[in-house]
This record gives structure tokens, sequence and C-alpha cells, in this order.
């Protein structure tokens, strides 16, 4: 994809001034933790010392996957399209949280087997089987991807300042541990969880069936498109061009839980720079979730166990920045007060 060759590094100056900003303000140095080191990511991102994250959205990305065949999920496929439609409604706890963050929510309808009241941006309906072969074609993967990017471009020119990353799609935590397997060269036993809640016993298939998968199509780590067509899903391609989009067109977009965070590690291998435009939001108590923080050398800083998805632990970080950057605006500074500064010891 020619386009990624677009993507810049993040404004290093930038992020240099919102550091010295945080230093000028009188408290202990460092005190807000993870919370100056996102506003500084964020001036990086923005290429200015005066971050705003004012107007913001989330973005949705509701496909099927055919692996749920293989019995690996609670749920049969027929929920994605139900609960797609009851977030198009406003009903659902992404809309609710949403309100209370001031954040607009765009439901897409990416790849959902059956019709729905979702933006239509369909590449097909649903996935294939990946433990019966590839999930897609090379060029469905780059389109579900594409169409990622170009709604970053779309929000770009309307003025969203920044975007949190959702989804909804019954079985994707198959294909994200899939991936996630492949990508960080861990068994999938060590980075499989129970999704939306399997006993022990389907807990045990959905791991024979993504080693099953991954024996099959014998995705390589190093091939980060062919492996998103393997063993991905459309939803996780479309999130990977949202992550993509952000550094294209210079907006933070922010990880929620582990699909999302897979989508991130697969942007990540393709354009690296990519990575210096995301932010953490929580670490998903799905084994997973750390590890793949990790490798993009994020950290989240709240630590809830969640797990709900749809972009709701993602935008959960928003009211928690907009008092960190209300500090960096308003907060008194050791010149203002004649008072000695802090010196880092």
């Amino acid at each position: 994809m020619k386009i990624l060759n677009n993507i810049s590094a993040p404004d290093k100056n930038a992020a240099a001034a919102a550091k010295a900003r945080w230093d000028s303000i009188a408290k202990p140095l460092g005190s807000l933790g993870l919370f100056e080191d996102a506003v500084c990511r964020l001036a990086a991102v923005q290429g200015t010392d005066m971050p705003d994250i004012s107007r913001r959205a989330v973005i949705v990305m509701c496909a099927d996957n055919g692996v749920v065949c293989e019995g690996v999920t609670q749920s049969d496929s027929s929920v994605t399209a139900l609960c797609t439609d009851e977030i198009v409604s406003g009903h659902s706890s992404v809309n609710v949280i949403a309100a209370a963050v001031n954040a607009q929510v765009e439901a897409v309808d990416i790849g959902v087997a059956a019709d729905t009241s979702a933006r239509n941006r369909k590449i097909a309906c649903g996935t294939r089987n990946i433990a019966a072969g590839a999930a897609m074609s090379a060029e469905e993967a780059e389109a579900a991807i594409n169409t990622g990017i170009e709604l970053v471009k779309e929000h770009k020119e309307r003025g969203t300042q920044i975007i949190v990353t959702g989804e909804m799609g019954i079985g994707n935590t198959t294909t994200a541990a899939a991936l996630t397997s492949v990508l960080l060269g861990l068994p999938p036993r060590d980075v499989t969880g129970r999704g939306a809640g399997l006993d022990d016993v389907r807990l045990a298939r959905k791991i024979e069936v993504i080693e099953r998968a991954i024996a099959l199509n014998a995705p390589d780590r190093k091939k980060p498109a062919e492996l998103l067509a393997k063993l991905g899903g459309f939803d996780i391609a479309g999130m990977t061009g949202l992550f993509l989009g952000g550094a294209l067109y210079h907006i933070p977009v922010v990880i929620d839980g582990v699909i999302s965070a897979a989508a991130a590690a697969v942007a990540a291998a393709l354009a690296p720079q990519s990575a210096g435009y995301m932010l953490a939001s929580h670490c998903s108590s799905e084994p997973a979730g750390r590890l793949l923080l990790d490798s993009l050398g994020l950290k989240a800083p709240i630590q809830a166990e969640m797990r709900l998805g749809e972009g709701t632990g993602g935008l959960m970080l928003l009211p928690l920045l907009d008092c960190a950057l209300s500090v960096y605006r308003r907060a008194h500074t050791f010149d203002g007060i004649e008072l000695e500064r802090y010196i880092p010891l």
C-alpha cells in the first residue's frame, strides 16, 4: 500500500514543548504519570503544544466471522446484526457512555452477514472460516483497511480531533487471538481467553481451532497484510485502517480492548511509525491484552479488568484526558507563584 509511505513520525518538538509546559506547573515533576505522557503524545500527533480533543468520535466496525461455525462462541452470528442495529438506534452501552463524554458514535457495517441499519461499507457478508482456509482474499483485506483510512480522512475533514476504535462481531476474540499468536510468536493457549464467557470445554475448543487455523494457513508474521487476510476479520482490518489513517492524517486514535489492540499491532507491523499516533486506554482482561500493549510500547492508565468492547473502554479514557488537559492548561506555575522549581534528581 503506497499510501503508507506518507506516514511520518509525530512532532518531537511539540512533544518536548508539552513536556516543558508540564515541568513548569507547580507540582512534583511527573506526578500525573501516564496522563502527562498522554498529553505529550497528543501534542506530538497534533503538532501543537496546546492539543485539543474536544471534538471526538468513536467508530464501531461491525462484522461477522466465519469461524463461529466451529463452536468457539457462546452466541451465534445473528447477534452481530442485532447488536449493530442497537448501536445505530442509540441504545447500546457505547451510546450511553459516548453521550456522557460528548462523543459521536458511528457504526459501520464492514462485513455483517445480514443487512443492518449501520453505515454500509460492507466488504462481504462475513469472513470465511479460518480453520478451513483464509478468512478473506488479499483484495478484501486491502479494501477493509482502505475503508478505515477513508473514514479517518472524512473525520479529519469534519474537524474530529480524536477517534476511539470500537468493534462488534461475534467470534472476533478468536481471530484476535490467532493474529496475536502469530504476531508475538506465542502459542495460542497463552493468548486466548474466554471472550464473552466460555466454559473450560469451549475454551479448549477455541484454542484447538486457532491452532488448526494457524497450521493450515501457515501465516508469516513478516507479511502482516497476508497474515490479516488469512486469520483476521473485517472488523479488525477496518480498525487497522483507522490506526493507519490516524497516522496519515495526524489524528490520535485510541485503542480499546484486545481486539482493537490486535488491529493496532497489525497496523504497527505494516507501518511502524503509526504506533506513535496511538493511545492506550485500558488493559483488557483477555490474556493478550497486556502482551499486545507491551509489544507496542504502550501502557494503559485504566486497569479495570474490562472486556465489553464496542469502544467503551476507549471512551472512558476521554474524561481522564480532559482532567489532565485542564491541569496542563490552567494550573498555576512555579514562576507564576514565585516558587522555586523542582529539579529532576
